[in-house]
């Protein structure tokens, strides 16, 4: 499998992100040798040493800063040595340091733009002997960008000058970060392979008015379906779970949706954005030659032996037509509830809830949070051959053998309302409805609980506990609630730490205080020292530190107190209030558990359950 690096990959002739004028940037090196000086180091200006710059941009506390000082002293050696020990400051902020000793700018490479076109420059044993990677290609000023852990080594800036015949800007950069950049981007797949293809379409940039005939010719080359073929390949081997095709002004940006977080991975030229659109809305059935209405389609794509269903969406833009393409797996299997991350008392609840004949089990969350593969994984377990089980879904994401799926179609007056009131005449004994989304069918649902139906739905509302006031704004009786409603679960999706690169960490008083606070009874009581942990970056996450999703969970079960509550039509508050006094582990609550058991980071919890 591929891995991945926050980072853009520029793929065309035109640069992006860094391709502007940065401040600070060094001049260009002439390689005249009368105006270079002869060492192989350039000279350096000590008029304001490291240590001073450290402790004027606060990094150096005042009593760091003599103490430093003192023990250059005591023992001979150079501050320069001392702080590169590590005891007072991270490499990263002594690069920067040194940087501005130098007069030349910094770069963080892990957010840091890379161009198949620069790297292509340079080859991989040049960077690795010199310790440095080229990362932005500017083609009008035919200059090179260049990261360097010694942006003072003369030998390497000219070395790569001459070889490249280009002038070169140099930037300084930690010597971690130039090797881990080395060993990702000089392996990317994607980058080659689509670096490679647009070679083939460089005539495209003659063409300055592409008609429809034109399109029909390009999309049917083979450069432009290897775009479109690798990109769709590197988003299922790096677990993508959407990929945006966005045209810019200048350029068009391809990014990833990766464990919920959108990555930019590849920057194509812009003379061949409508062709990768065409030759996507071919494989999705559209219309190639319609640009002024948004179009929906889907297809599948194979990789190996991973299948995924795409679904395709096309909507104008300013700068042309945006496309964005849900990837739904069909191999794999569904999780089971132990996978999703549901287990002990929460496991239990739900378990019990769901075993019943008939009834309402809501699932709660905003969009994203993973409710849809949470009822798939409940109907999966509850599926048999002694009962019969009917889906309403928009759209069906996972086919489930022996459970009848239909899709909602409102422009034939299918939708969940009419979809619902249908199921009651097929003798179901479960029924999913996807979403409650409106009175009807709130209304519908009831009936069907009271009629001796298992129901499961949807519901977005930020917890469980709000789930029962919203149904009754949505007009639902509050009697018939209390006697329908089984359990609500709410639920979040947080990032799993990379377990690669994982490291322990003791946290601060002010952490620990609130994480006791929080969970209360459920603290673990082994009389250790409280440890969380964190990614530290490798090349198997990434450098993203994590790896993989999982939900954190709450479940409302309705006990008699909960019922009363819920007739006397009491904000959701005070329902939460008494369901955890009933013992209910809230999601904040169980993210914490899991952060103290390593699987993912309080940041994490907090990110997603910080109300």
């Amino acid at each position: 499998m591929m891995k991945l690096m926050p980072a853009t990959q520029d793929v065309g002739s035109i640069s992006v992100d860094l391709s502007t004028p940065q401040p600070g940037v060094a001049p260009a090196v002439n390689p005249d040798p009368v105006s270079q000086p002869t060492p192989s180091t350039l000279p350096v200006n000590h008029s304001q040493s490291l240590v001073d710059i450290l402790f004027e941009d606060h990094i150096l506390t005042p009593a760091q800063y003599e103490e430093i000082k003192l023990q250059s002293i005591s023992s001979n050696q150079p501050i320069e040595s001392i702080l590169e020990s590590g005891k007072y400051v991270s490499e990263e902020k002594l690069a920067e340091a040194r940087a501005k000793t130098l007069g030349i700018p910094f770069i963080s490479l892990s957010d840091t733009t890379f161009s198949p076109q620069a790297l292509n420059f340079v080859p991989r044993a040049v960077a690795e002997r010199f310790s440095l990677i080229p990362f932005i290609y500017d083609e009008s000023m035919k200059t090179l960008s260049v990261a360097m852990s010694n942006p003072t080594n003369i030998e390497a800036t000219q070395f790569v000058q001459q070889k490249t015949g280009l002038a070169i800007k140099s930037f300084a950069a930690t010597r971690s970060s130039v090797a881990e950049a080395i060993a990702t981007q000089y392996r990317q797949e994607l980058v080659t392979e689509v670096g490679e293809a647009i070679k083939e379409t460089e005539q495209l940039n003659e063409v300055k008015t592409i008609d429809i005939a034109q399109i029909s010719q390009i999309i049917k080359e083979a450069p432009i379906a290897k775009i479109v073929s690798t990109i769709l390949e590197y988003a299922v081997s790096s677990r993508a779970s959407d990929v945006h095709i966005e045209p810019q002004e200048d350029r068009v940006r391809v990014r990833y949706r990766i464990d919920g977080i959108l990555y930019d991975r590849l920057s194509l030229p812009k003379p061949v954005q409508e062709a990768v659109v065409s030759r996507i809305k071919i494989l999705s059935e559209m219309k190639i030659d319609e640009h002024r209405i948004p179009q929906d389609g889907r297809f599948n794509f194979k990789v190996a032996k991973d299948e995924v269903d795409l679904r395709i969406s096309v909507l104008p833009t300013v700068f042309g037509e945006k496309i964005v393409m849900r990837l739904l797996r069909k191999s794999g299997g569904i999780p089971t509830l132990q996978d999703l991350g549901i287990n002990g008392s929460t496991l239990k609840n739900l378990e019990t809830a769901s075993l019943r004949p008939h009834g309402i089990i809501l699932v709660c969350g905003p969009t994203g949070s993973g409710k849809t593969t949470t009822l798939y994984s409940l109907l999966s377990k509850l599926n048999t051959t002694r009962v019969n089980i009917m889906s309403l879904e928009d759209p069906v994401e996972y086919q489930i053998a022996g459970v009848n799926q239909v899709q909602i179609n409102p422009a034939v007056g299918l939708t969940f309302a009419s979809g619902l009131r249908s199921f009651l005449r097929q003798d179901p004994n479960i029924i999913l409805v996807g979403e409650i989304r409106d009175k009807e069918t709130g209304d519908l649902a009831l009936q069907a609980a009271l009629t001796g139906h298992l129901v499961f739905s949807t519901l977005h509302t930020s917890d469980a506990a709000g789930a029962l006031p919203r149904l009754i704004d949505l007009g639902a009786e509050s009697f018939l609630l209390a006697s329908t409603m089984t359990g609500v679960i709410g639920q979040r999706i947080v990032r799993k730490v990379c377990q690669t690169c994982r490291e322990a960490y003791v946290p601060s008083p002010e952490v620990v205080e609130e994480i006791k606070k929080e969970l209360g009874p459920y603290l673990p009581q082994d009389g250790k020292e409280m440890k969380l942990y964190r990614g530290k970056g490798c090349l198997d996450c990434g450098n993203a530190r994590y790896t993989g999703r999982m939900g954190i969970y709450e479940v409302l079960t309705i006990n008699e107190k909960i019922a009363h509550l819920i007739l006397q039509k009491s904000d959701s508050a005070t329902i939460q209030k008494e369901a955890v006094v009933g013992g209910m582990i809230t999601m904040k609550q169980d993210g914490y558990l899991k952060a103290l058991a390593g699987v993912t980071t309080i940041e994490e919890v907090l990110r997603v359950a910080q109300e």
